[in-house]
């Protein structure tokens, strides 16, 4: 093996290495007592438990975070889609002299603080008595939605030969058959990273839910922070359990995409 490929490797494994690290600790913390966790010198010979863990899975707290997390956060992913994917292919294809713009209006909603939109958002939301409601944090969601995935569609969009679309237009399809049966399928890839991409930045949003709920609509991300509010008596397992369980969403989503991507290049491979 050449020496170049051979650092190149090693620096991927350090790399690699680096980004599991954190959650393999965590995961093990979350199974280890707090007289374990607090220690100077780390135990990696210890008694599991599982108490942190039911703990976390008991509290209707949590369970009620996780229920408007998922249903939030999967609802505005879903919207993304349906309005961000046609609206990325217009901009692509059909250029005007707004093309240009709009982008840069989409991408400028990212710049934004999310103070910014919070504090506009939430006097919204409380003059028409939707403060603290699923509703009020699925349109919030579904603007950083629309917004990223249109971002990140539009350039994939563009990299379509646009010679295929021209044959498919020659073979009598219309401009939605072009869309749904050309362009989608040959952007698959880079636009199911959008989609990936999008959720996990509402499932991790914690500024914007923070301002947009009290009681009723607090997401996973609100109700995992109380957690660690009790200043020196803080539950060191049950929020690395809590820190888990909040993770746990987002590789799921990415698992079943990834092996729908992978099944679907499969079968066209054959």
């Amino acid at each position: 093996m050449r020496p170049g490929r051979l650092i190149g490797k090693i620096i991927l494994a350090f790399a690699g290495f680096m980004a599991v690290f954190p959650l393999a600790w965590t995961a093990v913390n979350s199974l280890k007592n707090n007289v374990d966790i607090i220690t100077r010198v780390p135990r990696l010979v210890f008694t599991p438990t599982f108490d942190n863990i039911s703990y976390i899975i008991g509290r209707d707290s949590v369970m009620t975070g996780l229920y408007n997390s998922v249903i939030s956060c999967g609802v505005a992913v879903l919207i993304g889609v349906m309005l961000g994917l046609p609206a990325a292919y217009a901009v692509a294809r059909y250029p005007n002299r707004f093309a240009g713009d709009i982008q840069f209006f989409v991408l400028s909603l990212r710049f934004l603080p999310p103070v910014a939109v919070a504090i506009p958002l939430m006097v919204i939301w409380l003059q028409i008595g939707l403060y603290d409601t699923l509703p009020a944090l699925i349109v919030t969601y579904s603007l950083l939605t629309i917004s990223v995935i249109m971002w990140l569609a539009i350039p994939a969009f563009q990299a379509v030969p646009k010679e295929i679309e021209e044959a498919a237009f020659l073979d009598g399809y219309g401009a939605y058959s072009v869309f749904w049966r050309i362009a989608l399928p040959v952007a698959a890839r880079s636009l199911i990273g959008a989609v990936v991409f999008s959720f996990v930045l509402v499932w991790n949003e914690f500024l914007i839910a923070l301002m947009l709920s009290s009681s009723n609509a607090k997401t996973l991300p609100i109700v995992a922070s109380e957690l660690s509010q009790q200043g020196m008596n803080v539950p060191w397992g049950i929020l690395n359990a809590s820190v888990v369980l909040l993770s746990l969403p987002p590789l799921l989503f990415l698992g079943v995409l990834s092996g729908f991507l992978n099944s679907v290049f499969r079968q066209k491979k054959t």
